[in-house]
C-alpha cells in the first residue's frame, strides 16, 4: 500500500494540477470525437459502435453521444444481444450486424482489445468498413 502511494506521488497524482490537466485532456477528447462523428454523420457515412462495455457506455453517455449517431452497437457477448446500452439506449447486435448492414464506420468502444477485435472483424474491414479508435485521441483505422 505504502509502495502504490509513493507511485502516485511519483505520477502527481497527489495534486490539483494533475486532475485539472486530466480534465482538460477529457474535455479535448470528447470535443474531438463528437467533432468527427458528426462530420462523418453530416456527409451521409452510417456508424455503428463495437463492444457494449461499461467503459464504452461512459464514453457514450459522457460524450452524449446516442441513436441521432450511431444506428446499433455489435457485441459479441450473447447475454447482451438484444438489449440496450444504459443511458443511450442503442440496441445490442451480434457482430455479424457488421457485415449484414454494413456501417461504414464503427466505434471502437472496447479500444483496449483493438488488435483483437480489429483482427476478428477483418472481413468487415476487407469490405471497407473502418473502425474509430477513440482513447487516447480519436484515430481512424
Amino acid at each position: 500500500m505504502l509502495r502504490l502511494l509513493a507511485d502516485e506521488r511519483a505520477a502527481g497524482m497527489d495534486t490539483f494540477d494533475f486532475y485539472r490537466d486530466f480534465g482538460e485532456k477529457v474535455r479535448h477528447l470528447k470535443e474531438h470525437l463528437v467533432r468527427e462523428l458528426h462530420e462523418l454523420k453530416s456527409t451521409g457515412n452510417r456508424l455503428a459502435a463495437y463492444g457494449a462495455s461499461a467503459k464504452g457506455s461512459t464514453l457514450l453517455n459522457y460524450c452524449r453521444i446516442g441513436r441521432e449517431t450511431l444506428d446499433f452497437v455489435a457485441d459479441r457477448s450473447t447475454v447482451k444481444q438484444g438489449l440496450y446500452t444504459p443511458g443511450t439506449h442503442l440496441l445490442v447486435r451480434p457482430p455479424e450486424a457488421l457485415l449484414e448492414d454494413r456501417p461504414d464506420y464503427v466505434l471502437l468502444l472496447t479500444w483496449n482489445f483493438a488488435d483483437e477485435i480489429l483482427e476478428q472483424q477483418e472481413e468487415y474491414r476487407t469490405r471497407g468498413g473502418k473502425f474509430i479508435i477513440p482513447v487516447p485521441e480519436p484515430a481512424l483505422v
